[in-house]
């Protein structure tokens, strides 16, 4: 709980201190709820869409699975009797790669470069936006934010950003072409026949929301990340310890095993007589 209730202050600290420098921290507001502190302390008081983004992004981000990288992690750490912040610690070296917890700017950069490419015009047409699409699949490239390695459908963590976009800014530069995607994107992935989940996850739009609201800098994206993640880790390391859960200890394998498959792998094709 301690943990918990600290982090936004910690967070909210390493932003002001890399991005507002000189300004001063905020300092924490009892009278406001976990999620308009983080809000205020941040720099952006009293804009109440914020506050309901952050509300949104603290829920959706908090956990999802506990297959994930740092949702594991902390979970593994914590079956050894680590203690919670060195347990969140460890989870969070996971949540830096670029696979898992950055992967919200991979779909930003994409996006600007997809502007760019399209001659950086207010609005496209979607047949616009489905033909670029199609030559970047041509050139072997991917379309980050789609798919998933657990879900079989759309993200239901997009869905609900993509309703709050709705809602609140439906006309707004990249978050409209985030909605053109989601239109056009899984029909093509489709029709490649080979694509199991063509469809959005979390990370396709999250970054667009924030950078709508002026929250630009996209490498303190994964802090915020980080803040609502323990909500969700914590939880299941306290409920592990509660239930006296076993010391995690994965399979193992043999020297022998190793040889006979990377033997099966690497061998070339017979040649023919």
């Amino acid at each position: 709980m301690n943990l918990i209730a600290n982090l936004p202050i910690v967070a909210s600290r390493i932003y002001r201190n890399l991005y507002r420098p000189g300004q001063g921290h905020i300092a924490h507001d009892p009278k406001l709820d976990y999620s308009a502190n983080y809000a205020n302390m941040l720099g952006y008081g009293g804009n109440k869409t914020f506050e309901d983004l952050m509300r949104l992004y603290l829920v959706i981000h908090s956990d999802h699975e506990g297959g994930n990288v740092s949702a594991h992690t902390v979970r593994l750490v914590g079956s050894a009797l680590s203690d919670p912040y060195q347990s969140y610690a460890a989870g969070m070296n996971g949540l830096a790669g670029p696979l898992h917890g950055l992967a919200n700017q991979e779909v930003l950069k994409f996006l600007r470069e997809m502007q760019v490419e399209m001659g950086n015009k207010a609005d496209y047409t979607n047949e616009e936006v489905a033909t670029h699409c199609n030559a970047i699949l041509k050139q072997g490239r991917v379309i980050p934010g789609y798919g998933h390695a657990v879900l079989r459908k759309t993200d239901p963590r997009y869905t609900v950003q993509r309703e709050f976009a709705q809602k609140y800014l439906p006309n707004t530069g990249l978050v409209k072409l985030v909605g053109q995607l989601f239109e056009v994107v899984p029909p093509i992935l489709l029709g490649l026949g080979k694509v199991k989940n063509p469809y959005p996850n979390v990370d396709s739009h999250s970054g667009a929301l924030l950078v709508h609201f002026g929250l630009v800098e996209e490498n303190y994206y994964t802090v915020m990340f980080g803040v609502s993640r323990a909500l969700g880790v914590l939880a299941s390391y306290t409920l592990d310890r509660a239930m006296g859960m076993p010391l995690e200890r994965p399979k193992s394998i043999t020297t022998e095993w190793v040889l006979q498959h990377a033997h099966t792998f690497t061998a070339p094709p017979p040649k023919k007589e």
